[in-house]
């Protein structure tokens, strides 16, 4: 990712073994903050509190947090009982509980004394693994990109929706449904992105605008209502957003207001496609819609908002009424008849389970 004009990670170990450091992404667009987490607990609160979001990032910090537990104690009762507690921290992205669980598959296999060691490299490569799957993303995504484009008169950009932020901030690097804009901007290929400002939290109004601005990638922010509206007056070629769990059926889970564009994709014959390293596949949930469970996430993210004043500090304010009732669902489950394919790291699929099972390798 680049940020002020230089290369970086969205999250890395110290030099010393002894913390990890991410991006307080709380603080975006507005400010740069950098936290050191140096436990467990410091761990399930920067993922609870939404610090560092993001499925696949969620992941990789996840595994830092339990190679953090093996510098306190690393016998197998304290990982699992470590494991239990960030599983906890949030219950639908599925990458949090496999990152935890490859931890303690590795490290079960390796004497007490030596987790430490084990536990930092297993993160390490979990974290890189994710860059590399990420950017394999990017090139099967691109190819898609390439066959949408050719169909365009000479000259006219590619126009690109997406919702939610799922560049490289929700990931170690590149991004899942942004990984391809950043290929075909590399590439030469003339694409503007649609960024959904995605309430409650506004991840695309304040990360997603905020990475594509670094980049220099052309976008335009709109209200999540807006969509429909540019898919019926034909500015919208393609669809691209993440995903926090696709089950074994091709059901797509991602944040809220993702099922409402793909219906609206359906309805305009616009094509919807589905990014996802296939970390994020939950081959044993046979249904997504009727089986995934759903975060509902504090009311007071829906009735505040956090804003620049007038002199440039941070605060937040209240938008409804004192007392109001709120129900803040954080996803939706997108049903995967509405899904015109998922890319993975392996390359593209339909989104249905003979393909899934097909490119995943699952039994």
């Amino acid at each position: 990712m680049i940020v002020a004009g230089q290369a970086r990670r969205t999250i890395w170990p110290a030099a010393e073994a002894d913390a990890v450091y991410v991006i307080d992404q709380r603080s975006l667009p507005h400010h740069w903050q950098e936290l050191r987490l140096t436990d467990i607990a410091e761990v399930h609160q920067a993922i609870r509190a939404m610090a560092v979001r993001g499925a696949p990032l969620i992941g990789a910090t996840a595994a830092y947090g339990l190679a953090l537990q093996c510098r306190h104690e690393a016998t197998d009762a304290a990982l699992q009982a470590a494991k239990a507690f960030l599983d906890g921290a949030r219950p639908t992205a599925v990458n949090l509980a496999w990152a935890t669980q490859r931890m303690i598959d590795r490290l079960a296999t390796v004497p007490v004394e030596a987790r430490c060691d084990a536990a930092w490299a297993e993160a390490g490569a979990i974290a890189d693994e994710d860059v590399a799957a990420n950017e394999a993303i990017g090139e099967h995504g691109l190819a898609l990109l390439r066959e949408i484009a050719a169909k365009k008169p000479a000259g006219a950009p590619l126009q690109v929706l997406t919702h939610c932020n799922a560049g490289w901030l929700a990931t170690v690097d590149w991004g899942t449904a942004l990984a391809p804009v950043y290929k075909a901007q590399a590439a030469g290929l003339a694409v503007h992105v649609w960024v959904d400002e995605t309430r409650p939290r506004n991840q695309g109004a304040s990360l997603t605008a905020w990475e594509l601005g670094q980049q220099g990638v052309p976008f335009t922010l709109v209200a999540d209502n807006a969509g429909g509206h540019l898919m019926q007056r034909g500015q919208v070629d393609l669809v691209i957003v993440g995903a926090d769990r696709v089950a074994a059926n091709g059901d797509v889970c991602n944040k809220i207001g993702t099922y409402l564009k793909a219906l609206a994709a359906h309805d305009n014959g616009v094509p919807f496609h589905v990014a996802m390293p296939l970390s994020t596949f939950d081959a044993a949930l046979a249904d997504g819609v009727a089986g995934i469970p759903i975060e509902e996430r504090d009311a007071r993210e829906l009735t505040h908002v956090a804003g620049l004043d007038g002199k440039g500090e941070l605060v937040e304010v209240q938008l409804a009424p004192a007392g109001c009732p709120a129900a803040n669902p954080a996803f939706d489950v997108t049903p995967a008849r509405l899904v015109s394919g998922l890319i993975t790291e392996r390359g593209r699929c339909r989104a249905e389970a003979g393909a899934l099972r097909s490119i995943s390798g699952a039994a």
